[in-house]
């Protein structure tokens, strides 16, 4: 869907403490723009900001960082968070306007990241298209670059046949799976918080999916077929 145009998204984002205008800024001192140092999570995709304003909530004692690439739908994620905290100062979380898929311009190995959050992105169903995809092989290699060894993917997503490839994704680039589950209603992840989007399929009757991937080969992996592995290397 296309988000309409909004002029007064870009002014607030600017005024707002939440927003990092500049995020090359803060390449390899990503800690720098928190109130003070603290395990550091990503989520990639925010959208609205449901989740990443509650999840940073309940967890004061992690900073927590957001992509998205369109400021017209961080805006309303920036209005989300500062509705969640009651306040325009956030101590431990920020939101920036950026290509996930050039993610390691702005994210450096000594931004070192605990956990990444991925909800609901677009499942790119086209096989031309699928290396675009968040968690296609191409860009767990990347995330592996500043994802501690140990370090989670929690994923979750709606479309089945992007969950089914996305747990050969995680096998070819050495991720381990800790939990996973067909159908969130059954059984969920832990301390799991109900996006908007999670609301909505369950309600039209789509079975929710999700994973912990466990980042247990942090090495970059190189694999005997390219073309398999998706082209890794390939920016």
């Amino acid at each position: 869907m296309r988000m309409r145009r909004k002029p007064w998204a870009r002014p607030e984002l600017d005024a707002s403490l939440v927003y990092i205008k500049n995020p090359h800024d803060f390449y390899g001192r990503w800690q720098e723009a928190f109130d003070r140092p603290r395990p550091l999570c990503l989520e990639l995709g925010c959208g609205k900001g449901s989740f990443i304003s509650q999840k940073a909530k309940l967890h004061p004692e992690k900073n927590f960082l957001a992509f998205d690439i369109k400021s017209e739908v961080l805006a309303t994620a920036k209005r989300n968070i500062e509705a969640v905290y009651g306040s325009p100062r956030c101590p431990n979380v920020k939101i920036t306007a950026f290509d996930i898929e050039r993610i390691p311009l702005v994210v450096s190995e000594k931004d070192v990241v605990e956990e990444i959050y991925i909800n609901f992105c677009n499942p790119w169903p086209k096989d031309r298209h699928k290396k675009r995809r968040l968690t296609h092989t191409r860009q767990l290699e990347k995330y592996k670059t500043f994802l501690k060894p140990g370090g989670k993917i929690y994923f979750k997503t709606d479309d089945d046949g992007l969950f089914t490839e996305s747990l050969e994704y995680f096998r070819l680039s050495g991720f381990e799976i800790e939990f996973i589950t067909y159908d969130m209603s059954e059984k969920s992840l832990p301390e799991n918080i109900v996006t908007e989007h999670e609301k909505m399929f369950t309600e039209q009757g789509i079975k929710i999916k999700g994973l912990i991937a466990v980042n247990a080969h942090p090495r970059p992996i190189e694999f005997a077929d390219d073309k398999k592995a998706g082209n890794i290397n390939e920016q």
